[in-house]
């Protein structure tokens, strides 16, 4: 569990016990012959205007922890897949899905982002599922496609595409 989660926690408990204490005191103040409903009603407002701030902050902080979270998971599984590439060479696709526990397609997302991020060089062949790791002063200075030997074509910033087979060559 991450800071933001636990601060959130704490604060929304203290919030809670707060209402309580205050709401047992009332409880108890009020039964009294010289207790007032107007100090009565004064008291729960002013226990509001401390408990009400403390619990919408701790709810703020426990969502955000939970969205920081889902974001380092994504890093991590980021780095997982880079690592893996790096360290083989070459992997296949549904080997690399397989030993992370996620879908292919969200292998193929990963790779994209990973590029996106300037930190993955190398290719892939998505027919065959082969994900390469390679020098990018390599790919820079290729003109034919390592799998089918035909002309590659520019595609998008730091992606070149066979236009036969579907190749991708990404560089950084």
């Amino acid at each position: 569990m991450n800071q933001g989660r636990l601060t959130g926690i704490i604060l929304m408990v203290i919030g809670l016990g707060i209402a309580a204490l205050a709401g047992l005191f009332l409880a108890v103040r009020s039964s009294q012959p010289e207790a007032t409903m107007g100090g009565t009603i004064l008291g729960a407002g002013l226990v509001f205007i401390i408990v009400a701030p403390l619990m919408g902050f701790g709810f703020f902080l426990y969502t955000k922890g939970g969205q920081e979270a889902e974001q380092e998971s994504i890093m991590q599984k980021q780095r997982q897949l880079l690592d893996i590439v790096k360290s083989r060479g070459e992997v296949g696709v549904n080997e690399v899905a397989i030993e992370m526990g996620i879908k292919v397609d969200m292998v193929r997302e990963m790779v994209h982002q990973l590029v996106g991020l300037q930190v993955f060089s190398g290719y892939v062949n998505w027919k065959d599922g082969r994900l390469f790791s390679a020098d990018a002063q390599q790919l820079r200075d290729l003109q034919k496609c390592k799998n089918c030997g035909g002309d590659i074509r520019l595609v998008g910033k730091g992606t070149v595409q066979c236009p036969y087979c579907g190749t991708e060559y990404f560089l950084t």
